[in-house]
């Protein structure tokens, strides 16, 4: 079959289908507008970070940056589903807690901010908020991650990111595109951001893209782009010396290794250094088996280089460390790559303002 008429095949069959998953979303949503459905009010304000487009926004960075800038200021919980765990119900992160407990995102701000932050997953967001507000009463502001959809709560800051490169203006319904609900669901946003901008765009392109948004005077817009640092070892008590990327030739190369909603910026950064890179993608939130790890050792095993490592993302990292299918022989060759966001053109403080009033109004 041709790739046309593949193609149109697929509309046929998948746009009726979006336009089928769109009303039952639009009733769902005019239902909670009539307050048929109830979202349920806590005396703790609650910030709702999520996205309108499955996948690959960018909701965890984000969260963290919300997270670090927060810290100092609330004594912050933050609640997941905690999508591709193995346990049921309501968790609590704590120092045993695994990525299969609590799932690799959740596992991976509890990493970071274990000391300032309690970290729990719950599938019903309700009674999360409501078992954290009894095992620490202390908590005065709750961090729902990816959680925009789950309008069962009423949210003080409802945050939706959407990505610069597949914006959802330009997008369709499940299944046909990757739209969870309508484009009309960001009018429910207070503070909208476009995730993993390009570096130099120019003043008309921000505009341009703003327009496209229509947003209402009250909702609030900036931009974001992705930052990363240098390499870190996955293993560190056996790992080399990190190799500083621009050090490296094409007499080195690169395997890396992902499995995230979009890895191309990933991919992009590592291919704008000189060395080769080659690359082994896997699925969202994957659980890497021992085939997996054995399929990367063989593909790792294959590759000429004066210099040869494996470099993963962040959010891989946290389950690669935990496989216990993880060679030794690789451990030293092993890194994975920190990333952070920045608000575009100067406006992290301008960020932080609107958060902070959106907490406080009443």
């Amino acid at each position: 079959m041709s790739a046309k008429k593949k193609t149109l095949l697929q509309k046929a069959v998948l746009l009726p289908l979006s336009k089928l998953y769109g009303f039952v979303t639009a009733v769902r949503n005019r239902l909670f507008d009539w307050n048929i459905l109830k979202s349920q009010e806590f005396d703790v304000p609650v910030i709702v970070v999520g996205n309108i487009a499955v996948g690959g926004t960018g909701k965890t960075p984000h969260t963290e940056f919300i997270v670090d800038s927060l810290r100092h200021s609330y004594h912050i919980g933050v609640l997941s589903r905690g999508y591709k765990r193995s346990t049921k119900g309501f968790v609590v992160a704590d120092s045993n807690s695994t990525p299969k407990d609590i799932g690799d995102e959740p596992y991976q701000i509890y990493s970071k901010f274990s000391k300032d932050v309690t970290v729990a997953v719950c599938e019903d967001r309700c009674r999360g908020i409501r078992e954290m507000l009894r095992i620490d009463p202390s908590i005065n502001l709750i961090i729902l991650d990816d959680a925009f959809q789950h309008r069962y709560v009423k949210p003080k800051v409802s945050l939706v990111i959407t990505e610069y490169s597949r914006p959802i203006f330009d997008d369709k319904m499940l299944p046909y595109g990757r739209l969870r609900e309508s484009v009309k669901g960001l009018d429910r946003a207070d503070i909208v951001v476009v995730s993993k901008c390009p570096a130099g765009l120019q003043p008309i392109e921000y505009s341009l893209f703003a327009k496209k948004l229509d947003l209402y005077p009250y909702q609030q817009l900036f931009f974001s782009k992705f930052a990363y640092g240098m390499l870190r070892p996955l293993f560190p008590a056996e790992a080399i010396q990190p190799p500083n990327l621009s050090w490296l030739t094409r007499d080195d190369v690169i395997l890396a290794v992902s499995g995230i909603g979009n890895p191309r910026p990933f991919v992009r950064f590592l291919k704008s250094f000189d060395s080769r890179v080659k690359v082994n993608l896997f699925p969202d939130h994957h659980n890497y088996t021992r085939k997996d790890v054995e399929l990367i050792v063989n593909r790792f095993n294959t590759m000429k280089g004066r210099t040869r490592i494996l470099v993963t993302t962040e959010k891989d990292a946290v389950r690669l460390m935990n496989s216990p299918y993880f060679p030794r022989e690789l451990k030293k060759y092993a890194f994975y790559l920190p990333i952070h966001v920045e608000i575009d053109r100067g406006e992290s403080d301008r960020f932080i303002e609107a958060l902070t009033k959106g907490i406080r109004r009443r």
